[in-house]
């Protein structure tokens, strides 16, 4: 079943289930954020996915003994719900005293229940803690806006801040770690980067920092943020391609990194230096 914000588990005390309880994943429909952009299913400006990374993956294995890894999951855009983070880490931590006959049995499970939450097939992929092929710390390409002088008097969104140049078209990536929105639950902070890609009329530098800064105080889930800044800066500035991609902090082991795109461009796989 659909929920919204006000019947999740966030900002509740909870206990953590101690066996298998898919039932604690809770589902937030897209249309809720999306209806107030005025973007409909049919016809959104964007494609893209949201990839989790969960750090403190667990389970046994048929003898009862624990393995530890590190999960990637990929959740399409197109899906008609986002997974609500709260639920994600109860139903992780269900699994902790749950015995599989092998790593596949454990993927496959998994990858069943989340796809049913979401309304969609994930993806999942998993590092084991000796695996020595994951992702290390990287940053974010392209010119980084965080030193550009900035006076903020309060802050409040204000998509105005937005300007581009008609008269210079340029081909850019910029990016700024001063993300900070607000979970539209609890009013914890949330922290992260992200970066904007694009070709078209030269988007105004000092602009775009303030109006990523003026998140600070604006309750969205991840997913929302990004989708309204994507949205934002295709209304206002007029590129003729356009990508938005943040990645975010973690909270109970998880990071929630939503990428929306109208170009071909694949998500970078990164870990940044708060990751």
């Amino acid at each position: 079943m659909n929920a919204s914000t006000k019947d999740t588990l966030l900002g509740q005390h909870t206990d953590y289930p101690v066996r298998y309880a898919p039932e604690v994943l809770c589902p937030i429909p897209r249309k809720d954020g999306r209806d107030a952009l005025g973007l409909t299913a049919g016809s959104l400006p964007f494609r893209g996915v949201d990839i989790w990374t969960h750090y403190e993956v667990s389970w046994l294995n048929a003898s009862g003994k624990p393995l530890v890894a590190q999960a990637e999951i990929t959740v399409p855009a197109t899906s008609p719900n986002l997974i609500e983070s709260k639920s994600m880490k109860l139903y992780f931590n269900s699994l902790n005293f749950e015995r599989f006959a092998s790593t596949a049995d454990f993927e496959a499970r998994v990858k069943a229940d989340l796809s049913a939450v979401a309304g969609s097939e994930i993806n999942l992929r998993l590092w084991l803690a000796d695996d020595m092929e994951m992702p290390g710390i990287t940053r974010l390409p392209g010119i980084c806006l965080d030193d550009l002088p900035l006076s903020c008097e309060e802050f409040i969104l204000d998509a105005a801040h937005l300007k581009a140049d008609a008269s210079r078209v340029v081909t850019e990536i910029v990016n700024t770690n001063l993300l900070r929105s607000l979970c539209p639950v609890t009013n914890q902070p949330d922290w992260g980067s992200v970066l904007v890609q694009y070709k078209g009329p030269a988007i105004d530098h000092a602009g775009l920092l303030a109006y990523v800064v003026s998140f600070r105080n604006h309750p969205d889930f991840h997913e929302q943020c990004v989708e309204r800044m994507f949205n934002d800066i295709l209304l206002r500035c007029q590129p003729e391609s356009l990508t938005v991609y943040a990645r975010y902090t973690r909270r109970g082991g998880l990071d929630i990194n939503p990428f929306r795109t109208n170009c071909d461009d694949m998500p970078l796989s990164a870990r940044l230096f708060r990751q």
